[in-house]
């Protein structure tokens, strides 16, 4: 799954990952190249060079360009005018940012949500979690990370503001990598006791008591406590 760093400074291009089709938008010319560094693809300090993952894409340079202007931004990829351009490499304290401001995020959502969430939501959030159980069993993080956000995208979604998705996008994707890159020890998360415990917060009408569930949730990141 790994693209191996190459010492020769040819960009290392997913060997299995699918091209995207022709007719990619710009937004997801930067999807395909974030989620390449999220799952460790392109791993931290291998160099990008806009031809080749244009051709990866099958896209001009431009949209590249503007895509790693933006993981620029989003602290995963550092940019060095008129020399190169390489996958950030982690930074712990970033990681602790992103962390508070995803956990203020989602607690935010679930206040927001809460009134609104039916019981058809709550079977929907039970069954990602059951999801995320076995996922975390087998060792299959790309359907842990999917089942999770399943779960959490209920009560964004119920929370009716697109604003909180969009701030997310930015700091989810620094909490995801570093899930990727440790997912030894994220393997016996306890994030499905956890959502379970929302759930029945929910059930009972305790709004205080799953905002702060939800918080906690996005607080704790490969087995660390938020400070």
């Amino acid at each position: 799954m790994h693209f191996g760093f190459d010492y020769n400074g040819r960009v290392p291009i997913p060997e299995n990952s699918p091209a995207p089709h022709r007719t990619l938008l710009r937004d997801d010319v930067y999807r395909s190249i974030r989620d390449a560094i999220v799952r460790g693809q392109l791993a931290p300090g291998e160099q990008l060079r806009d031809q080749e993952l244009g051709a990866w894409l099958q896209v001009s340079r431009t949209p590249v360009r503007e895509a790693l202007q933006r993981l620029a931004q989003a602290g995963l990829v550092v940019a060095q005018p008129g020399r190169m351009t390489r996958v950030a490499p982690e930074n712990p304290e970033a990681i602790i940012n992103a962390r508070q401001i995803a956990a203020e995020l989602h607690a935010l959502a679930m206040t927001l949500a809460f009134a609104a969430l039916t019981e058809a939501d709550l079977a929907e959030m039970a069954e990602a979690n059951e999801r995320l159980r076995t996922a975390l069993a087998k060792g299959d993080i790309d359907a842990a990370i999917t089942a999770d956000d399943d779960f959490h995208e209920v009560a964004l979604a119920r929370s009716e503001n697109p604003l909180i998705p969009d701030h997310l996008e930015v700091v989810t994707a620094t909490l995801r990598r570093a899930e990727y890159l440790h997912f030894d020890s994220v393997k016996g998360s306890a994030s499905p006791e956890q959502h379970t415990e929302i759930i029945a917060a929910i059930r009972r009408g305790d709004q205080s008591r799953a905002v702060e569930l939800t918080r906690e949730n996005w607080s704790v990141l490969t087995g660390q406590t938020a400070p």
